[in-house]
């Protein structure tokens, strides 16, 4: 199975297609679709979908896996990154390809075995599951790794049943 990992932004969208096979992972694509800051919003939505588009049919994932919005401290830059996650939505609903969202301690658990891991340790146990020489780079990358691996781990087991 491949499964598609994003973590969703408007500046950066990190993306990493994961082929997982019984346990085990090797890194199909991954980067980053980077935005303009001085690009008008809505300009940089259309390169977000243009450019998903693009993954999408050269992945041909069979599952996307996107980390789930929780709002903090600044309100404004939620509601653009919903916005962002909207058109990476659409443009799945569009390929057909189902989507299953984890939350930051879903993917913890998943990838390091510990829910309140510190990032550090999620990107380098990232990087020594599929066997890489480096952690990706930038850090949305090696996030959006960890969600692909996330839901390998997570598509058989009945945690993807119990977060319905």
């Amino acid at each position: 199975m491949v499964v598609l990992g994003i973590d969703p932004g408007y500046a950066i969208v990190g993306y990493g297609a994961v082929q997982c096979v019984r346990g085990q992972f090797a890194p199909v694509r991954f980067g980053a679709i980077t935005t303009p800051a001085g690009m008008p919003f809505p300009e940089r939505l259309e390169m977000i979908y243009n450019d998903m588009t693009l993954l999408l049919d050269r992945t041909r994932p069979d599952a996307l896996s996107l980390e789930q919005l929780f709002f903090t401290n600044n309100k404004t830059t939620g509601i653009d990154v919903a916005q962002a996650r909207g058109i990476i939505l659409l443009t799945a609903q569009q390929h057909r390809v189902p989507v299953h969202e984890y939350t930051p301690m879903q993917v913890k658990q998943s990838v390091v075995g510990y829910g309140r891991a510190e990032k550090k340790q999620v990107m380098e146990m990232t990087r020594q599951l599929l066997h890489l020489d480096a952690v990706p780079r930038p850090d949305d990358t090696a996030d959006a790794l960890a969600l692909a691996i996330c839901h390998g781990n997570c598509a058989g087991s009945l945690l993807a049943y119990l977060k319905k």
